[in-house]
């Protein structure tokens, strides 16, 4: 296939409307070197005029001699000239000339001077009660008669022009009757004040013509930013109006409107007219059906892509089954099509490999793959703007880098899992998450390189909130559980205290019998019980405060403990979580964990204290007297209580007593045992009047603790709305740049809530119930009761909402837990299980595992994982074009119109694409014509692919241009579907012939 090969429409300058020497109406160019002056301005021209509208009064004499100077060799880079005939209409403006109208003709019919000099000669103008035509004869006639002066030709054809006014109707009429006129001819119309349409503005009467008069021209002849916006539905009336009112949007152009060699190429404020597509008169056309990307009048054309973003040439080398190895690119929107098996995927292949965006293996289905054996000592090389080159061997895909492609490829493999039936992908997630990261500016992202470390970054807050209040209910929990157990206990503490005190006494009655029975007097035995008695109280007092020395010395420990490990481990795990903040190393000692206090000192004070308590209550030994009768003489000093003495001495007392009442060494062993147990029995309670004593502060310390897991169960859901907080400003940047979308765009959305799973919860909960006691609960009846009382405060509440609705539930519903216990509530044998059970129920009350913080993309309101394929292809693309706005890397898609109807294209994505390639780069392989013509394609790629060789790859050919040229636009009716009838859809105008 052979042809040309071209890079398309591309912004070039025009001056559409320059009046050369020897113009009819204000020559002011001299008479000698006027043209010299005239064609050297324009090859000096800077940027270059590469199209020329030649100028003059119903006339194309200038034109003539112009090309004339061009075929001697004169204006080698303007390679576009064409005749634009002015003339005058029979309408003047109150305060300026009469209204200027412009015929733009096409200089590609060989005969086209000949034609239109026979259209012009259908136009009349009626004076003195003659008709005059407008050819040069009955100018110099209409001149002639008007002014007698006027000998000359020259002065007569001058005043003729100037009196001859055409009349809209006569020159619509003429258009009707000429096949040749409407293919040919684009009319313009100046809109200045002076000369223009605008100069009928102050009165009334004039507003219909003028209407009608700008409903008639193709073109506007104006450089005021405010009449483009005005004609492309961007200023006072919208796109619909223009279309009902004036027959459509329009381009402004400008031109020099030289009159003098000063001014050629040299319009009033420079501003240029540049028009994008090939230098050819059906650019022109193209631009009156794109006014808005096609036509602008500025210093300098419009930027599209950043030229070092985007790609000015590829070559495919040492592939010989290519039979073009080198094409350009253009920087827009290209599109390439082609019959099914031409090569148009194997082109996007090659040029993802160049940019560094091809895996190898990862897509058995594309081309380089299925290709790979016929590839040996391939290449692909792509310029960059012409700046800089990327490329690779085909041989070493295997170990092409892709952390940084120089271009995006979406595969249609890649678009067909992302758009999958089968639920969200995580490649979908992730491409949304880089383009929430992407538009943070660089100093707001805190040093992350991804989202998800832009997201920890900022959500490590709360989440170390949300886990400390969540360890603290589990503190709470065990806490509670303990109280419980004791408040529970209180009843049988008391019981066994009474228990044991009857057995402490009855005891101490046989200690008396059996004293008594040894002899003695009642005050000595008397004695002998309030001594034994001391004694008893005394010994339980050292040992407590044996068990103090013991538990100071663990404290002791666990100080040496956290000096030595603790405190340095925690100071570590401070370290590596905040690396980020860079301290410098001198700094992290102030935060070093450390006593308040010399907690050392403190200890040691404590357990010498504790020693010599110890030591006072033992006291000082005693000798015992030598061999003889026991002394009358108490050893007990007068007046002391002899619960405050020492044991050493009550001790002594005691064996002095035995010895005065006569115990023997039966009796005495006895009554040691005696005494020992009721040392024992008094021992165990002590320990129950403590427990006692705990059990009775138990309802207050529940009190505390309920309320204490409340306040922490509302962290928790403080520590969510944080981070929730902190996740939609995450996503900010993009809901600002979504809030200003209209249609398909506006219909997206970026949504952060709590996901809260109530099966979850409820299901868990129902495991640690016997659902066949009590009488309410039953099978899935507790995500019921949850969704009706907790789902709405769980998902959307407060933290003092959260609270109160799970504080409400509990009121309403622990009796029925507690009747589905799974074990036996007053059977002894079953305690440590029940007491197990009701610490997994708290926890499982309490329990905030089932909500999380869920966010992610909503399109028309229904997240993205419920849409269909075709409409989650839609959200794909919109995200590309729409969203990814901060990525100005070429876009490469294959065949995007796989996943979508044909409604959704046109509807939604023709104007994305149209907006999305003024700032980036795209190419698409496609099959839709709508993707090439109604987005007004920069360039069209068209391949060909050659007869099947055995063992070789078949031939593939490619050939390139833009819209604007007639084969191209043959050949995309030819293999698009549609593509006829997208052309007339476009063409809203019947006098642009395309």
């Amino acid at each position: 296939m052979a042809g040309r090969i071209a890079r398309g429409s591309m912004w070039r300058r025009w001056d559409p409307h320059i009046h050369a020497p020897g113009t009819i109406l204000a020559d002011q160019y001299p008479a000698e070197g006027g043209w010299d002056q005239f064609l050297s301005r324009i090859e000096e021209s800077d940027p270059p005029v590469r199209a020329l509208g030649v100028t003059d009064y119903y006339s194309t004499a200038t034109y003539t001699r112009v090309m004339e100077f061009k075929r001697d060799g004169r204006l080698p880079e303007v390679d576009l000239i064409f005749p634009n005939v002015e003339l005058r209409l029979g309408v003047g403006v109150p305060r300026g000339a009469p209204i200027n109208i412009h015929l733009l003709t096409s200089p590609e019919d060989p005969d086209h001077l000949a034609q239109l000099h026979r259209f012009l000669a259908s136009l009349e103008f009626e004076a003195l009660g003659e008709r005059y035509r407008c050819t040069q004869e009955d100018l110099i006639r209409l001149g002639r008669a008007h002014d007698e002066t006027a000998i000359f030709d020259r002065d007569a054809l001058s005043v003729g022009a100037n009196q001859f006014k055409v009349d809209l109707a006569n020159l619509r009429d003429a258009f009707d009757k000429s096949a040749w006129a409407r293919a040919n001819i684009l009319v313009g119309v100046a809109a200045s004040r002076h000369d223009g349409t605008s100069g009928l503005q102050g009165d009334d009467s004039f507003a219909r013509t003028r209407r009608e008069i700008e409903r008639f021209a193709d073109v506007i002849f104006s450089s005021r930013p405010a009449d483009r916006d005005f004609w492309v539905g961007k200023g006072a009336v919208s796109l619909e109006t223009l279309h009902a009112e004036y027959n459509g949007p329009k381009p402004c152009l400008h031109g020099s409107d030289a009159h003098r060699p000063d001014k050629v190429a040299a319009p009033d404020q420079d501003r240029r007219c540049w028009l994008k597509g090939e230098l050819t008169f059906e650019t022109l056309r193209q631009a009156c059906l794109e006014p808005e990307t096609r036509a602008f009048v500025g210093v300098s054309a419009p930027q599209s892509a950043s030229p070092a973003q985007a790609i000015s040439q590829v070559e495919i080398n040492g592939a010989t089954f290519i039979e073009t190895p080198s094409l350009p690119l253009n920087p827009g929107l290209v599109g390439i099509i082609g019959p099914r098996g031409s090569g148009k995927t194997a082109l996007a292949d090659l040029l993802a490999a160049g940019g560094g965006a091809f895996t190898i293996n990862a897509n058995p289905r594309s081309f380089i793959d299925r290709a790979f054996e016929h590839l040996s000592g391939a290449s692909v090389d792509l310029e960059w703007g012409g700046a800089s080159t990327t490329g690779c061997s085909l041989d070493e895909l295997d170990e092409q880098e892709e952390d940084a492609p120089r271009l995006r490829y979406l595969s249609q493999q890649f678009v067909d899992r992302l758009c999958s039936a089968e639920g969200l992908t995580d490649e979908l997630l992730e491409e949304i998450q880089r383009v929430v990261f992407l538009a943070h500016p660089t100093e707001e992202r805190m040093g992350a390189i991804n989202f998800g470390q832009l997201l920890d970054l900022r959500a490590e807050g709360a989440r170390l909130q949300r886990a400390q209040a969540e360890s603290e209910l589990q503190v709470l929990s065990e806490e509670l559980v303990t109280e419980r157990e004791r408040e529970a206990s209180l009843g049988s503490l008391k019981t066994k205290l009474k228990e044991l005190e009857k057995r402490i006494n009855g005891a101490r009655e046989s200690r008396k019998t059996l004293v008594a029975k040894a002899g003695g007097s009642a005050d000595r035995l008397e004695q002998y019980g309030r001594i034994t008695t001391a004694l008893q109280t005394r010994r339980s007092a050292y040992e407590q405060l044996e068990r103090r020395k013991n538990a100071l010395q663990l404290l002791a420990d666990d100080v040496q403990l956290a000096r030595t490990r603790r405190f340095p481990e925690q100071l570590r795990e401070w370290k590596t979580r905040h690396q980020t903040a860079q301290l410098p190393a001198a700094l992290w000692p102030l935060f070093a964990y450390q006593f308040s206090g010399d907690v050392d000192t403190a200890i040691a004070k404590e357990n010498e204290r504790v020693l010599s308590t110890m030591k006072d209550l033992v006291g000082a030994p005693i000798t015992p007297p030598a061999d003889g009768p026991p002394s009358t003489t108490t050893l007990i000093p007068e007046g002391k209580i002899p619960e405050t003495l020492a044991i050493s001495l009550l001790q002594a007392e005691a064996k002095r007593l035995e010895a005065l009442i006569g115990v023997d060494s039966q009796t005495n062993r006895a009554l040691t045992l005696l005494n020992s147990r009721i040392a024992t029995d008094e021992s165990q309670a002590a320990n129950l009047r403590r427990q006692i004593a705990e059990a009775e502060k138990a309802p207050a310390r529940i009190a505390d603790i309920n309320k204490e897991r409340r306040t922490a169960y509302a962290n928790v859901f403080e520590a969510l709305v944080a981070e929730q907080t902190e996740l939609t400003r995450l996503y900010t940047p993009l809901g600002e740049r979504l809030a200003g979308e209209t249609g398909s765009a506006g219909k997206l959305s970026f949504d952060v809530r709590r996901r809260v799973d109530v099966n979850k919860w409820a299901e868990r909960g129902e495991r640690l119930l016997d659902l066949r006691k009590g009488s309410t609960f039953r099978r899935g009846s507790l995500a019921g009761l949850a969704r009706q009382h907790l789902e709405a405060a769980w998902a959307t509440g407060a933290a003092s909402d959260a609270s109160a609705a799970l504080a409400a539930f509990r009121e309403k519903h622990d009796r029925s837990i507690t009747e589905c216990c799974p074990y036996n509530l007053h059977d002894s044998t079953d305690s440590e299980n029940v007491r197990t059970w009701a610490g997994d129920i708290s926890r499982w009350l309490y329990s905030t595992d089932h909500i999380e913080i869920a966010y992610g993309v909503q399109y028309d309101g229904v997240d993205v994982e419920r849409l269909s394929p075709g409409t989650r292809g839609v959200v794909l693309l919109l995200l590309y074009l729409v969203i990814d706005i901060d990525d100005d890397r070429p876009l490469l898609i294959d065949q995007p119109e796989e996943n979508l109807d044909p409604r959704s294209i046109f509807v939604e994505l023709v104007d994305r694409f149209r907006s999305a390639k003024q700032r980036r780069q795209i190419i698409i392989v496609t099959h839709n014509a709508n993707l090439i013509v109604n987005t007004d394609a920069d360039q069209v790629i068209i391949a060909n692919c050659g007869p099947h060789r055995p063992n070789h790859l078949p031939k593939i050919s490619y050939i390139c241009g833009g819209l604007e040229d007639p084969d191209i636009r043959a050949k995309v009716c030819d293999i698009l579907e549609g593509g006829e009838e997208a052309f007339k859809e476009r063409a809203k105008r019947l006098r642009v012939n395309l």
